[in-house]
């Protein structure tokens, strides 16, 4: 029998004026007013007399907030202006034209100021707890491909070393944590390790003075193969395990090593082993390092079957500790690339929005922000580590209501949400935190 409750008998009108859309971004905007970061971006700021300079503050929070709830572009703010939203959000929300205009007045010296706020909330988010505390320390560097089309972005209409244009920016993030502690917008042709030192110095400093004291490990592919990454590694007494490109010469000298210097591994591919050799790195009179190579045999069916040979991977480091165990650690280098799949896609760094570099570039430190807001606020919840897209699900996509009553106003959720109870002790526990700094 045919229901009687057809959709197409169901009333549809945007009426109601106390709504919330994302009503559970009272918690990042919470834990943002507890870190004080509009007066933090009020402060660093100073646009001087462009057109955008007023407020930075509130128009830097609106794209945080609207990253979070999964803007990835400018005009995308314009959700957070529906209904009763700003309520939950403790501040006015900027219309789209505005943020553009905003974006458009950064210069460099502009975008350099938000460095500033990034390595205070830093400081801050890991004094109220969130932090990764005090033992070893891991920094994984890397760099990505943020694509773009056309000729129009200044710095990202010439093509990268992968042959599409975009923009090559670096990131220094902690994989305990998914944090993203550093970055830094490069335009398409940069080399992988163009600025990388300087960028090791200041991701040094940032964890420094974040009041980490543990020993730190700098932790990177083949790409990033360098004598001044080496050294200016030593500079700061940080720990290195940087990939090796194989040369002809090495790699035969690899080949030739008995047997019995390889150690068995447990690998997806059976027969996967990892010796280690002596070796100098940069040329005869350079640095001294432990050369650890992983040799992996043929997958079946490929190219390299046909020959009955290994692929070698290898890498450099100047960390004491177990053969296998260093092995183990430098491979899970790779877990960076889901960080940087939740930059491009659980918030909006898929998307470059301006063709103005420094605008770029501020929009770069905003997504980063708004990836820490999450990474923090999974942290103080002990809700482990979740992706922007299972944060946005469980707690920040709530649909609400703002009513008030006795001069006070209330927001109301859904009930039977299946995650209340984790949001209500994040919520208790924020607003148990002190106040930012005066």
């Amino acid at each position: 029998m045919q229901s009687s409750h057809s959709l197409d008998r169901l009333s549809v009108a945007f009426s109601d004026s106390r709504a919330v859309a994302d009503a559970g971004l009272v918690l990042p905007a919470t834990l943002a007013e507890k870190l004080g970061l509009r007066e933090l971006y009020d402060q660093a700021v100073d646009l001087g007399d462009a057109p955008g300079r007023g407020n930075v503050g509130v128009k830097a929070l609106t794209l945080i907030y609207s990253a979070l709830s999964g803007g990835d572009c400018i005009d995308d703010a314009g959700v957070l202006r529906a209904g009763r939203t700003q309520a939950v959000l403790g501040q006015e929300v900027r219309a789209p034209s505005t943020l553009g205009t905003f974006l458009r007045s950064f210069r460099w010296g502009h975008a350099l100021q938000l460095d500033v706020v990034s390595r205070e909330a830093l400081s801050r988010a890991w004094r109220l707890g969130a932090g990764p505390g005090d033992g070893p320390l891991t920094i994984d560097l890397d760099s990505t491909i943020c694509e773009t089309y056309g000729l129009a972005k200044a710095g990202g209409s010439r093509f990268t070393y992968t042959h599409v244009r975009g923009y090559h920016p670096l990131l220094a993030v902690l994989p305990e944590t998914g944090e993203v502690v550093h970055a830094q917008l490069r335009g398409g042709p940069a080399h992988t390790a163009q600025g990388v030192a300087r960028f090791i110095a200041q991701t040094h400093a940032r964890l420094r003075g974040a009041g980490h004291t543990g020993e730190l490990t700098l932790r990177t592919d083949a790409g990033f193969y360098s004598e001044k990454v080496v050294r200016a590694c030593r500079r700061k007494k940080v720990r290195f395990s940087i990939g090796l490109p194989l040369h002809k010469s090495l790699t035969a000298r690899i080949a030739a090593l008995p047997e019995t210097a390889w150690q068995p591994i447990g690998y997806p591919l059976p027969g996967a082993a990892v010796a280690e050799i002596p070796y100098t790195a940069f040329g005869k009179h350079g640095v001294p390092v432990r050369l650890i190579v992983r040799r992996v045999p043929p997958s079946p069916g490929s190219q390299l079957a046909l020959f009955a040979t290994y692929a070698y991977h290898g890498f450099i480091c100047d960390r004491e500790g177990d053969t296998l165990a260093l092995e183990a650690d430098h491979r899970r280098h790779a877990e960076i690339e889901n960080v940087i799949r939740d930059l491009k896609y659980g918030v909006g760094l898929n998307h470059l929005p301006s063709g103005v570099f420094a605008a770029n570039a501020a929009w770069l430190a905003l997504q980063v922000i708004a990836h820490n807001l999450g990474r923090w606020l999974s942290q103080l919840a002990g809700a482990g580590r979740l992706t922007t897209k299972t944060l946005r699900t469980r707690f920040l996509s709530l649909p609400g209501r703002i009513t008030r009553s006795a001069r006070r106003s209330s927001l109301s959720l859904p009930a039977g949400w299946p995650w209340r109870d984790t949001f209500m002790c994040t919520l208790l526990r924020l607003r148990a935190l002190p106040p930012p700094p005066a």
